[in-house]
């Protein structure tokens, strides 16, 4: 069984991800209303601050207050703003497993940013004795599943999905990564 823990602050050569806090809510606020961004994401982007700062407080905060939770600002270190997220959703504790998202704005793309901070997520995850991690990706958006494959993680198999709020079908390919055999 995972040991149990709530978004303890890892680091990189680039990057430092930790939990969000209060002051965040711009930089927040320039992912998760970026409709590039946001294209392959269940949900419309955010309009305003405000939004985003009810967002933080009662999607994000609630995480923190969990006794096993993965919920990741990620801080580029060179221009000290957060530029991205990683989390792990749907954590099952007796399982060992869950699902792990991410996104990041998008002046940032194809730099391995998004892979260097998801691996550091799942280096932390294998240590703690998390058995598998699962990740998915919309067809339309091969991009995020270069990212799973650079991860190690494997294609598995596809599902079509009505999408709320959105209300799309979308197919998603679904990969995998195994951290010990069964």
């Amino acid at each position: 069984m995972p040991r149990r823990e709530n978004t303890p602050v890892l680091e990189t050569k680039r990057l430092i991800l930790r939990r969000f806090v209060d002051a965040d809510i711009e930089d927040m606020f320039l992912i998760y209303s970026d409709e590039k961004v946001n294209t392959f994401l269940p949900w419309f982007p955010l309009q305003t601050v405000e939004e985003t700062r009810d967002y933080l407080h009662n999607q994000i905060y609630p995480e923190y207050e969990k006794e096993s939770a993965y919920h990741y600002a990620v801080v580029h270190k060179q221009i000290n703003q957060v530029i991205g997220y990683v989390s792990l959703c749907g954590i099952n504790v007796e399982k060992g497993c869950g699902e792990l998202g991410y996104g990041l704005r998008q002046e940032f793309w194809n730099q391995g940013i998004t892979t260097e901070a998801c691996k550091a997520v799942l280096e932390r995850l294998e240590k703690n004795d998390f058995r598998f991690i699962t990740a998915t990706h919309d067809v339309n958006n091969p991009a995020s599943g270069q990212v799973m494959e650079k991860l190690g993680m494997t294609y598995r198999y596809s599902y079509d999905e009505m999408w709320q709020p959105k209300d799309l079908n979308v197919t998603f390919k679904l990969y995998q990564i195994d951290f010990e055999t069964i």
